[in-house]
């Protein structure tokens, strides 16, 4: 009689354990969904950052590089030559930028890497669930 109580009692265990295991499966997922969301949220704020100020710099900035050809011209150089020359200067500067904010973006891993880690830490428990 007392093997048929051990009996129901370990497969009353093992019944908990798959139950608690699906639960927790549940919510790591869900730990990844927040996790990913905030980080694809931060980005999209980032980039939408970098769109607004590249919007409001362009206009200003094509005034001053209007002025800053103009004042090449009236230093004695052809109007075609201080374009060239002022915008080959602009285009370098605006391709640092653009490069300085692309790797700062790369900087960032979009992974859940709080969720990956309690996943190891859950298969390595799943493996030797009698360990501590």
């Amino acid at each position: 009689m007392a093997d048929v109580q051990t009996q129901a009692s370990i497969g009353d265990l093992l019944r908990d354990l798959s139950r608690e295991t699906a639960t927790l499966l549940r919510q790591q997922m869900e730990l990844a969904r927040v996790e990913l969301s905030q980080r694809l949220s931060g980005l999209g704020r980032d980039l939408g950052m970098i769109v607004i100020g590249g919007a409001l710099a362009t206009g200003g900035l094509l005034s001053v590089i209007a002025g800053v050809v103009l004042a090449v011209t009236a230093m004695g150089v052809a109007a075609w030559v201080s374009a060239l020359l002022v915008g080959i200067a602009i285009a370098a500067v605006g391709y640092a930028v653009c490069r300085r904010a692309i790797v700062s973006i790369g900087r960032e891993p979009i992974v859940p890497q709080a969720t990956i880690q309690t996943l190891k830490e859950s298969a390595e428990w799943a493996r030797n669930p009698t360990r501590t």
